[in-house]
């Protein structure tokens, strides 16, 4: 039976068919079960259940627990997994994201850029929070999300690649030279208090704007930062 989540918990939701769908896709094998409003009859997802052999549950009572307001008739629960992120792929490097919306709108603009490998800094947002999977739309079973206590131990462990900071007094983002012979770690702050100042060391960079807005969103600034890397 679904339980209300907690960021302890071994399980978490996929809320929406489309979600759901995507879990089933991408990572059956931490489906543990589909429940099924009785409100709808959501066949694409009950035959891509029954073809994972996952459980399909039908009846409200979920629903009422983990989405009782939204327009929502799919519910998929899964186990919480690990990843491991690739020594041949650049990095978004998120350092104290405190925003689920966020957090999974980077994971979908990351799977449309390409660069689906993720580095969170703890303290952080929780990557498995039900609103961050939906806020994705499903990118989140797509993309590689890794949790680290510190930046030092993601660098120490990530040593032979290139850090590039986004904070407002870097230099000019458009005037930075990327090679295609290397891997880049782009690394944004948190979304009130950007980067601690000892992140310039690197070498920062800026989005350039106007002086209308103090900053961009932090999902805006990454999908920029994404857009020119993936065509380089």
């Amino acid at each position: 039976m679904v339980k209300k989540y907690k960021k302890g918990n071994d399980v978490s939701y996929a809320l929406g068919a489309t979600v759901v769908m995507e879990l089933l896709n991408n990572r059956p094998d931490k489906a543990r079960a589909v429940y099924i409003s009785e409100k709808s009859d959501v066949k694409a997802v009950v035959d891509r259940a029954h073809a994972c052999g996952v459980p399909v549950v039908v009846g409200d009572k979920p629903f009422n627990i983990l989405s009782p307001k939204e327009n929502c008739f799919a519910i998929g629960e899964f186990d919480k997994y690990d990843c491991a992120l690739s020594r041949e792929r650049n990095h978004i490097v998120l350092v104290n994201p405190s925003n689920s919306g966020n957090l999974g709108t980077i994971m979908r603009a990351a799977l449309a850029f390409d660069c689906t490998d993720i580095a969170v800094i703890r303290p952080a947002v929780d990557a498995f929070d039900p609103k961050t999977v939906r806020a994705s739309m499903g990118a989140a079973f797509s993309v590689n999300t890794r949790f680290y206590d510190s930046f030092d131990d993601y660098a120490k462990e990530f040593y032979d690649r290139e850090i590039v900071p986004f904070m407002l007094c870097g230099s000019p983002f458009a005037e930075k030279e990327f090679s295609r012979d290397k891997k880049y770690s782009l690394v944004f702050g948190n979304e009130a208090t950007g980067l601690p100042s000892e992140f310039s060391e690197y070498g920062a960079v800026r989005i350039e704007q106007s002086d209308k807005v103090d900053s961009l969103n932090l999902s805006v600034a990454v999908s920029i930062a994404l857009y020119k890397i993936r065509n380089l």
